[in-house]
């Protein structure tokens, strides 16, 4: 073995001329490099084959002269002597955007062009591989270069965005004239009747149900993600805590109608305060909780979409949210119990009936809304949740005041003591 080992030593360097100048040695691979003749197959006119030496190819030549063609002895079966340059490969270059996948049982030449997938690149051509963007990128249409995501959010620059900041602004002049028409009749019988401080304080919790709708558009920031779930909860228990009162007022009114009973002492303007004052108390503080332990906070949510990137607000403990709505929801629903079993009273204490359809409007809404909010993402989940508020809003603002409005200021006959009398005795 010794020996073997030894005469493979010297065969590798080996490198020696022969008579006729040609160099003989090994390369690395231990082959001799060879000269090579460059044969045309040529056919004469009588048919006969027979093969030209039209070049050579000498690897141990210099640069340049290592292949050597006479382009002037070729002859091809139609009679012309062009040079044809073949390809190695079976397949065409894969352009960037694509990646090369090897055909199965076939040469490592041959392959398909695959495009990049979604969020994947490839810029250099044969590419084998395609490289992923980074997460807060994206790849674009022809799968070459990753580009920044869009970042999206309900914005007024946006047809949705600025139509509801339109629905909004206008439900609030119209509250605020409502407002105004009650403040100046406030003398009428028709305000007078079942609180009008309470009327007054309704619509101007309306009023900010409103308002509230414009914290959810626009850019999320820290304070506006902290203020606009725990302010949207809050007005909206005093609004449905004062439609409550207002309800309970119409029952205790009708009971007191007899001098004995024991009702009349709680007709007074402490009582409806006082429930508004109580059920207000109790989503304040679920809010205060909420905002203390977990509050929202503006996040960037790159999983929903792949291909863009959701600024939001994020709930933080989202059981306190679902607890703020369903507090509210209670509410909703209490008042619309005790108002559609007082809905028969006499037409004087006919108030019920507006706050039972009143309350009818609002429940219909935040419970089509849920289903709603949970199946959508993004700017949408934000446009369906202000789309509630200006709904149901719209709903007791309507309701329970546009009939008085339309007393007021169309049939003012019936604005009178003897008209709301005589109606009452009728029935």
């Amino acid at each position: 073995m010794l020996f073997i080992h030894q005469i493979l030593h010297y065969l590798k360097n080996l490198h020696f001329k022969t008579n006729t100048g040609k160099e003989i040695f090994f390369d690395a691979n231990g082959d001799v490099p060879a000269t090579y003749d460059i044969l045309n197959v040529q056919i004469s006119q009588d048919e006969v084959f027979k093969l030209v030496k039209v070049g050579k190819l000498d690897p141990t030549a210099q640069e340049g002269e290592d292949i050597i063609v006479n382009t002037t002895a070729i002859l091809w079966s139609d009679g012309s002597s062009q040079v044809c340059v073949s390809r190695s490969v079976c397949s065409e270059s894969c352009a960037p955007g694509y990646r090369k996948a090897s055909q199965e049982g076939k040469p490592l030449c041959c392959y398909d062009c695959v495009p990049c997938s979604q969020g994947e690149i490839s810029n250099d051509t044969d590419a084998v591989k395609c490289l992923k963007c980074v997460e807060t990128q994206w790849s674009n249409m022809r799968h070459d270069q990753c580009i920044q995501k869009q970042v999206e959010f309900l914005t007024i620059d946006d047809l949705l965005g600025l139509t509801l900041v339109i629905c909004a602004s206008a439900m609030t002049l119209v509250t605020t004239a409502v407002l105004f028409l009650f403040i100046n009749y406030r003398h009428t019988p028709i305000v007078k009747a079942n609180n009008r401080e309470l009327s007054y304080f309704l619509l101007v919790a309306l009023m900010f149900c409103f308002l509230c709708s414009f914290m959810f558009i626009g850019h999320p920031t820290k304070l506006t993600c902290v203020l606009r779930q725990t302010i949207f909860g809050v007005i909206f228990s005093i609004s449905v805590a004062c439609v409550l009162a207002k309800t309970i007022l119409v029952v205790l009114a009708f009971k007191a109608t007899n001098p004995s009973s024991s009702s009349r002492k709680w007709l007074g303007p402490k009582t409806p305060f006082g429930i508004v004052f109580f059920c207000s108390l109790i989503q304040i503080v679920i809010c205060a909780l909420w905002v203390a332990k977990s509050p929202p906070f503006p996040d960037l949510n790159m999983k929903t979409f792949k291909e863009k990137i959701i600024f939001e607000c994020n709930e933080g403990d989202t059981i306190f949210f679902y607890c703020m709505l369903g507090y509210m929801g209670l509410l909703a629903t209490v008042s619309f119990i005790v108002a559609f079993l007082s809905r028969n009273l006499p037409g004087s204490f006919n108030e019920a009936k507006l706050i039972t359809f009143s309350m009818l409007v609002f429940v219909s809404v935040w419970i089509s809304f849920i289903p709603a909010y949970l199946s959508t993402r993004g700017k949408y989940m934000v446009a369906v949740e202000v789309f509630a508020i200006l709904c149901s809003s719209a709903g007791l603002l309507g309701c329970m005041f546009f009939p008085k409005s339309y007393t007021v200021l169309v049939r003012p006959e019936r604005n009178s003591r003897s008209y709301l009398v005589r109606k009452t005795h009728s029935q």
